[in-house]
């Protein structure tokens, strides 16, 4: 019985760990100083647009020319 307890109890620890690890986000710098986050990495759209989802989980769009630099957060 023990053994089956440890088990599963093993098994959520490494699920909630892996399920941690799943979303990076990145830092969108623009040319006149800004930072914004995004959770997830940005993407890029035919029309120059730069397409992320910020803090709030709404999907935001940016000029691409307004974009200085995008790098990832590290953990």
């Amino acid at each position: 019985m023990k053994k089956i307890i440890f088990s599963s109890l093993a098994a959520i620890i490494a699920l909630s760990a892996l399920t941690g690890c799943t979303r990076t986000s990145y830092a969108i710098h623009t040319n006149d100083g800004r930072t914004i986050v995004s959770d997830g990495k940005p993407t890029e759209t035919d029309a120059g647009l730069l397409g992320y989802t910020d803090a709030n989980g709404v999907k935001q769009q940016i000029n691409k020319q307004e974009v200085k630099e995008v790098s990832e957060i590290p953990h």
